[in-house]
């Protein structure tokens, strides 16, 4: 069993920076791909970014420069590190895992959420 446990949301100004926290259990830590999503108010949950195995990520184009997924694999910890921000990434963010497969599958653990709001 894997379970993850979101943190570090909150309310920032617009252009301010937070950083989200998962605190990732289960003795498979090592074999997971991690990803972050999002879901704003009144829309679908919407994907943000991914790390897999051995460290290469993925963006969404929105978040491209702004955004950083990292891992501490020493705490079994995935980060999402967020610059700029702008009141379009309001939503509650969670953390999911899945065993890394070659080809596309489904994220099979999630956390709670965390929710991050971004004022003008």
């Amino acid at each position: 069993q894997v379970q993850l446990v979101e943190s570090g949301g909150g309310s920032v100004q617009s252009g301010g920076s937070l950083r989200l926290s998962c605190a990732v259990s289960g003795s498979e830590y090592s074999r997971l791909c991690l990803a972050w999503f999002r879901q704003a108010p009144g829309k679908e949950r919407e994907w943000v970014a991914e790390i897999r195995s051995g460290g290469p990520t993925t963006y969404r184009n929105s978040v491209k420069g702004r955004f950083t997924i990292y891992e501490d694999n020493a705490k079994n910890t995935l980060f999402l590190q967020m610059n700029s921000l702008e009141a379009e990434d309001t939503a509650v963010y969670y953390c999911a895992a899945a065993r890394c497969t070659l080809g596309p599958g489904p994220w099979n653990w999630w956390g709670q959420g965390t929710q991050v709001t971004v004022f003008s």
